[in-house]
């Protein structure tokens, strides 16, 4: 029996006059390249005023200051994620590159059982014991080596250096090929793809390097040549990254200098945007952390500020910062104790920087004001300072384990919490979604804005905007058949690539309007007509909106769970609208839509049918495969500790299902 054919014109209250050509598909009626963008800096503005509020009271007396740096430290851990308990370093020196006056010891230690860490430490000649400073490396494949020439000059003057090769640097690549050789075009791409697979598992590369700093401290503390006491540490670039996470956690350092990192985020993600996977940490502004406030955490210890007039990194936003840091230390009473070197060049620990980095060095850790002794000349080459006999630890220590395994390990072992996660009530595992996603389900009336509309040869073009308030608009596009099949459902359709980019190739609309089928074209935030201009996503990150997607994170609102929010918009348009409502709903959905889509059909039962092409299957397969495009856009900070995608899918108990 053939399906009964009802014809629209009993449902539309608007008729077309005529045939318009069509010359795009925009439904919004402005147009604004970065309007997503500006959504989402509101946000960060807000945050960071609040920040500044709280701030201001702070520095209204000591009493107040101590208790902001109390609060700030117990913020700060919550976000850092859970660390193992600490095991033996399994420490050996694999050998000594002797000099004149100080050596070089080739070291490796475990910071957790199969992880490797190489390092070099510059020790003077003698037999006493000597303050040292632990050098965090910048952003170089190479790590530790070549020889630092800021080492050199602090071992000179009587500092010892510790210099650890990070995750992803020197001897400790993670993305390789069976020679050791780098998959990746340097080591921002490395820690931005790492990040992602450490944040499914509720931590990110930031931890994990201050893990292994940390341990290097504890390292330290075994040697009878070093004085425990009088440990500092340094860092230039992604090295003042990892100094500026580290000082405020870790309480044996007592001296510190950050070089070419130290500013504003609000500013820099303005100016900029984000910066590589392993200078953020998700939530941070969500948190209200700042990077001054990271620097604060060491008041009243003494820390260093050194920065370029011509540096990317953002010079306003660092003097801005450092007068907070002047009015902590001044509440302090040891205003004396913080200091800013601005120099006439720009990015990295130069010549000049060094000088007076060794100078505040001296001062604090050796309690001497004397000039800086000079470096002198010496010619070490990089092989030699290689703790490995491939010059990769993932080669050639048998039992290394890579940082993806390490991930993967805890997968599995996180395996129980999933368990548990799936026997909660269905009010208790929605909450838990919700939080994970970094929203409410929605509350109020949408409001509905027609667009346009025009006639093709056999169906009716709708355009609309859906608004909600406190939301981005919706854009989407209704295609009514001349003959509606009252039986078949709607069907949404989200596609990457954008509406306009389905709609215009009629292949792709031509079966709906043969079937009676009426389709409905959405562009989800960040997609279509908000995408974000390819100028402002370097594609070293390997993400198309990785600006967008960094910042969501870092307020506290994941991408995905802002795509949730307007895909239940589309429904509650569906559900309300003449022809649409009445009938079931279909979702057809790809590529970066697709975990979007599994969500809302887990919260939502107007989802009644879902069909998923070529997009991810598996959060722990980003994990165990982080050389993924547009990873970002998929990640909840820690879910794996409560489901996968195919745990969703199961529990929504709709059929949902994978079409290649």
């Amino acid at each position: 029996m053939k399906k009964q054919l009802v014809s629209i014109g009993f449902f539309l209250g608007i008729f077309a006059t005529g045939v318009v050509a069509q010359e795009n598909y925009n439904a919004l009626p402005w147009k604004m390249s970065t309007a997503y963008n500006s959504y989402l800096m509101r946000e960060v503005h807000q945050q960071f005023t609040n920040r500044r509020e709280a701030l201001d009271k702070a520095f209204t007396s000591k009493r107040e200051l101590l208790h902001y740096q109390k609060e700030f430290h117990q913020r700060y851990g919550t976000i850092l994620g859970d660390f193992p308990e600490k095991s033996p370093l399994n420490a050996k020196v694999i050998g000594i590159i002797q000099q004149k006056d100080f050596r070089i010891e080739k070291i490796i230690f475990e910071s957790i059982p199969g992880r490797y860490v190489t390092a070099n430490l510059y020790i003077p000649e003698g037999k006493k014991k000597y303050p040292v400073a632990i050098e965090l490396c910048g952003h170089s494949l190479n790590g530790k080596a070549p020889v630092s020439s800021a080492a050199i000059l602090m071992v000179r003057n009587g500092i010892a250096v510790f210099i650890l090769d990070p995750l992803g640097q020197g001897e400790r690549l993670q993305l390789i090929d069976e020679r050791g050789k780098a998959l990746t075009r340097g080591v921002t791409t490395e820690h931005t793809l790492l990040n992602a697979g450490c944040n499914l598992v509720g931590s990110s590369l930031a931890a994990q390097e201050y893990r292994d700093n940390h341990r290097a401290v504890d390292y330290l503390t075994t040697r009878e040549d070093i004085d425990t006491g009088k440990i500092g540490v340094y860092g230039s670039s992604g090295g003042g990254t990892q100094a500026a996470y580290m000082i405020g956690m870790d309480n044996r350092i007592q001296v510190a200098a950050i070089c070419s990192f130290f500013s504003q985020r609000e500013r820099v993600m303005e100016l900029q945007g984000p910066s590589d996977g392993c200078q953020h940490i998700p939530y941070e502004g969500r948190e209200q952390i700042e990077v001054a406030d990271l620097a604060m955490m060491m008041a009243p210890k003494p820390v260093l500020i050194l920065s370029g007039k011509y540096d990317f990194v953002d010079l306003w936003g660092a003097q801005q910062g450092f007068k907070e840091l002047q009015k902590a230390y001044t509440v302090l009473g040891v205003k004396e104790n913080v200091d800013m070197l601005t120099v006439e060049t720009g990015h990295g620990l130069g010549h000049e920087k060094q000088l007076r980095l060794v100078a505040w060095f001296k001062q604090w850790l050796c309690n001497d004001k004397t000039p800086v002794k000079p470096a002198g000349s010496y010619n070490i080459p990089s092989t030699e300072l290689l703790c490995t006999s491939t010059g990769q630890v993932n080669t050639g220590i048998k039992e290394s384990i890579s940082l993806m395994q390490a991930n993967h390990l805890l997968v599995k072992q996180y395996a129980a919490s999933r368990e548990e996660f799936r026997k909660q009530s269905d009010q208790q595992r929605q909450a838990k979604v919700l939080e994970l996603l970094g929203i409410s389900l929605p509350k109020g009336a949408i409001t509905i804005d027609q667009t346009g509309h025009e006639v093709a040869r056999d169906y009716q073009l709708y355009k609309y905007q859906i608004i909600r308030n406190g939301e981005m608009p919706v854009p989407c596009l209704v295609l009514v058949p001349d003959k509606v099949n009252p039986n078949e459902p709607v069907v949404l359709q989200l596609n990457e690539d954008g509406k306009d980019a389905f709609v215009r190739e009629y292949e792709n609309i031509a079966p709906y309007i043969t079937q009676g089928t009426i389709l409905v074209v959405a562009d989800l935030r960040g997609c279509g007509e908000t995408t974000d201009p390819a100028s402002y996503n370097d594609a070293k990150y390997w993400n198309r909106e990785y600006r967008n997607a960094m910042i969501s994170m870092h307020i506290g609102h994941p991408i995905m769970g802002q795509r949730v929010i307007d895909l239940l918009s589309t429904l509650d348009f569906i559900s309300t609208q003449e022809p649409l409502k009445g009938h079931a709903v279909k979702v057809i959905a790809n590529g970066l839509y697709g975990p979007v889509t599994i969500h809302a059909a887990f919260l939502d039962k107007r989802i009644q049918q879902v069909v998923i092409t070529k997009s991810i299957k598996s959060f722990d397969d980003y994990v165990q495969n982080p050389m993924q495009r547009d990873m970002y856009s998929n990640v909840l900070y820690g879910v794996l500790k409560y489901y996968d995608l195919n745990d969703l899918i199961k529990l929504s108990g709709r059929p949902i299902s994978f079409a290649d």
